[in-house]
């Protein structure tokens, strides 16, 4: 069994996705439903997968949140709210009262869009991750590699919130560089509390160089080591993923550079990390 901690869906005529921006990501400009979902994972053992957030809109989540209610193998869903509201509590709470709401189970903001590289510890943000910490979810940082002191800081703040980081924090893979991701990294998942995603990485890369288990296993190596196997979780990102490769191609790269791990390790990278995070 293998979980997918992390793919999209979206509908063009529903709602625009403004973050595909330009001629390189032209290929996503279409819609992806849920009947190209299922066309993506047939043949593969993935038979659970979590449904994330594309864009800061209130009413994206109830949608996926009814999507998770009858699209085969989505068991969870990562929803968006306004951090900075005044009665965020109250926005998470009428999303889990939902008549779909049993499948939420985590929050995200596109933080790396966001021009101040401080935006996680602003008093109102912090105020957000606390009524995510209230309300039993996790959250998910999504953040470039000069944000991460601030969700260091953030993360220390709330011991008892699990955070997920997602997409390995976005190393700087195309340019072949290390530091100072890896340090930043290593320093966050000193923090038990934080489970890191195995994903993204082929679009950190020069898209038309991958898939390439050379040039993406020295980022693996580090947050393998950093998180260790049972804080680490696979994921597709598709179909973002599709820029540089195909989803079984993406999956195939996923078990060749986790081949040193015995066969218990990759059950938690590929399974049991995920289900334990999020409560599938």
């Amino acid at each position: 069994m293998t979980v997918d901690t992390h793919h999209h869906l979206w509908d063009l005529d529903v709602r625009d996705q403004p973050w595909i921006v330009g001629v390189e990501m032209e290929p996503l400009r279409r819609d992806f439903r849920p009947a190209d979902l299922q066309a993506a994972l047939k043949g593969s053992a993935v038979d659970a997968t979590v449904l994330v957030q594309t864009v800061a809109d209130p009413d994206e989540t109830p949608e996926m949140l009814v999507l998770a209610d009858t699209v085969d193998r989505v068991v969870a869903v990562v929803g968006w709210i306004d951090l900075t509201a005044r009665d965020a509590r109250e926005r998470i709470g009428r999303l889990q009262t939902h008549p779909s709401g049993g499948w939420l189970k985590g929050i995200r903001h596109q933080a790396e869009d966001e021009p101040d590289p401080d935006w996680l510890i602003r008093p109102d943000v912090l105020n957000g991750l606390a009524a995510v910490e209230d309300a039993g979810l996790v959250y998910e940082l999504l953040v470039r590699p000069h944000q991460l002191p601030a969700a260091i800081k953030a993360v220390g703040q709330f011991p008892q919130l699990t955070f997920v980081l997602d997409h390995c924090g976005k190393p700087a893979v195309a340019t072949g560089e290390l530091e100072p991701w890896a340090s930043r990294v290593r320093t966050l998942a000193a923090f038990p509390n934080v489970v890191c995603k195995l994903s993204g990485l082929v679009t950190e890369d020069d898209w038309a160089r991958q898939p390439d288990p050379v040039r993406l296993l020295p980022y693996v190596d580090v947050v393998v080591e950093a998180f260790g196997p049972k804080r680490l979780m696979f994921g597709s990102d598709w179909p973002v993923c599709t820029l540089a490769a195909e989803y079984g191609q993406v999956m195939d790269l996923a078990r060749q550079l986790t081949a040193g791990l015995d066969d218990q390790q990759r059950t938690a990278v590929f399974d049991a990390t995920a289900r334990a995070v999020y409560d599938i």
